[in-house]
């Protein structure tokens, strides 16, 4: 039976320690050859920000936005600021689980940092997210604080979660987040939390469509920093990252606020940018650190004067979906540069296979980062010979751990985690992607669970019956497909796709919409009813 001695927890509201999942279930957690020895008191906030300050870093940039720079000091005092609010105004305790809520901003990373330095759990969430989705997200995480852009407040209010209480921030209201702050003292003692509490709850849709709830610990937020970006990324305290990846999403936390400070180094952080909008950045602010999505980096190189523009890089940073061949080809040639590409996930944290510099090999993610191991392992989770195909396994110094969630059996098995990817291992250790072993479809680095989109398109009158899923697609990895059946009289056109479209965009985050709607009569079900979705894949409808 396994056992695991966690610290003592500085928790108060014991909700995380008590619906952590059964130890039994638990992935083997050793950081394979590396020592990241953390002590058992710990706050990550307090070693990634206070830290660097009491080092004299205070007078470093640190968060950059089109508008405006904050230093190290001045994040460190507004999170303190907010932390006050937290406790003295609204009673957090050490354990309450806070969302957040917003576009990357400085107001948000600092948000970020308070709800840790406080001692309780942040629980970021995108501004896309709709009331509906909202509402689940409160009601697993059990949140009755929830701090938001006050450009975000509409489908936060509208989803009526009883209890709830939302602070807004950004406006010029005198109740407003940061005038509450600004009446603070800019000091603040950070609550000695342990190693072992949870720190973040990070949001994932598995292939039902019902959001899982990733638990990770201080210590967790510290070994992503300790393991990838200081032995791939190799990050300077003089770069300047960016990003388009969304700070809910555990790679844009990651990139955009960890890994920068984690080194000393500064970020600039963009509430949205199409590609040729971030590429502008990128030359105007000098940036030398990028993490985007495949479709990002080809995006990019289509605009005239794309080597000028990217000219300030040394390191880009891909992950999301499969990075093609093709893409790192046409983007080396045009830039010099060599695409860092990677797996990570949100039950990982973080990137666990990468290479970067002369250890790429263009089409393959990589080789497993310093600390971890992975294998590729047949349905009974045996070693398959290399260059077989196979269900990935990986294990480390993080791995999953959802929020009182039975779907913990299925992606930790003796000990590794199964990430639901098809590799292939070469003989030199390389893995080469070959598909998503179950029903997620990734699209332009989101992940979105088709069974989702279903349950929206459903919900349409004129929709008899739908099934989704994800076609290959040149530009963007994976398209979202819906084979739709339609009432009797509907006329299978465009204008009935648009609507379709829109109406989908309306109950969940827009990203999720399918870009592409086939009519058909019936769809591929067995005799029990179970949808084929392979047969829809095949492009193949009756």
């Amino acid at each position: 039976m396994k056992t695991i001695a966690l610290s003592p927890s500085a928790h108060l509201d014991g909700f995380c320690r008590d619906n952590l999942p059964p130890v039994e279930t638990w992935p083997d957690l050793d950081p394979h050859d590396l020592a990241l020895d953390y002590p058992d008191r710990l706050n990550c906030a307090a070693e990634l920000l206070d830290a660097a300050v009491a080092a004299g870093h205070g007078a470093r940039r640190c968060l950059l936005s089109p508008t405006g720079t904050w230093t190290y000091a001045e994040l460190l005092a507004t999170a303190n600021r907010v932390a006050r609010v937290l406790t003295e105004r609204y009673r957090i305790v050490p354990g309450n689980r806070v969302l957040l809520r917003g576009p990357n901003t400085p107001w948000l990373v600092a948000c970020w940092f308070a709800v840790l330095k406080a001692g309780a759990v942040a629980v970021p969430t995108m501004p896309l997210l709709r009331a509906g989705e909202l509402r689940t997200v409160c009601e697993l995480a059990r949140v009755w604080l929830a701090l938001c852009d006050h450009r975000s407040l509409d489908d936060l209010i509208g989803a009526g979660i009883d209890g709830l209480t939302v602070v807004p921030y950004g406006s010029d209201s005198p109740a407003d987040l940061t005038a509450l702050a600004a009446a603070r003292p800019a000091d603040f003692a950070t609550v000695e939390t342990s190693a072992d509490d949870v720190a973040l709850l990070g949001f994932t849709s598995g292939t039902t469509g019902r959001p899982k709830a990733t638990m990770h610990f201080h210590r967790d937020l510290l070994a992503i920093a300790d393991t990838f970006s200081r032995h791939v990324l190799k990050p300077r305290a003089d770069d300047l990252f960016v990003g388009t990846p969304p700070i809910a999403f555990t790679f844009g936390l990651g990139g955009l606020v960890i890994f920068p400070l984690r080194a000393g180094a500064a970020t600039l952080l963009l509430e949205r940018a199409t590609p040729d909008q971030l590429a502008g950045h990128i030359a105007a602010h000098r940036v030398t650190v990028c993490f985007t999505a495949p479709t990002g980096y080809r995006a990019m190189l289509e605009a005239p004067g794309a080597a000028e523009r990217l000219g300030s890089l040394r390191r880009c940073v891909s992950a999301g979906e499969h990075l093609p061949a093709a893409t790192w080809q046409a983007f080396h040639e045009a830039t010099g540069l060599r695409i860092i590409d990677g797996i990570g996930a949100t039950e990982m944290l973080h990137i666990f296979i990468s290479a970067a510099d002369q250890d790429i090999r263009p089409g393959a993610t990589g080789r497993a980062v310093p600390g971890y191991q992975a294998r590729v392992v047949d349905e009974r989770g045996e070693p398959v010979p290399d260059g077989t195909p196979g269900r990935l396994a990986v294990r480390g110094p993080t791995g999953c751990r959802y929020l009182s969630d039975d779907r913990q059996r299925n992606y930790v098995r003796d000990g590794w985690n199964i990430t639901g990817d098809t590799y292939v291992r070469d003989a030199d250790g390389y893995f080469w992607y070959r598909a998503r072993t179950d029903d997620m479809i990734i699209s332009a680095g989101y992940n979105i669970a088709g069974p989702e989109v279903e349950e929206a398109l459903l919900a349409h009158p004129d929709v008899v019956d739908c099934g989704v899923v994800g076609l290959p697609d040149e530009r963007r990895g994976q398209l979202v497909t819906a084979y739709v059946v339609l009432r009797a009289g509907v006329a299978p056109d465009a204008a009935t796709t648009r609507a379709l479209q829109d109406f989908v965009k309306q109950r969940i985050a827009p990203y999720k919409y399918p870009r592409a709607v086939r009519f058909t009569d019936r769809l591929p079900r067995t005799p029990s009813g179970k949808l084929q979705r392979f047969r829809l894949r095949e492009g193949v409808a009756p």
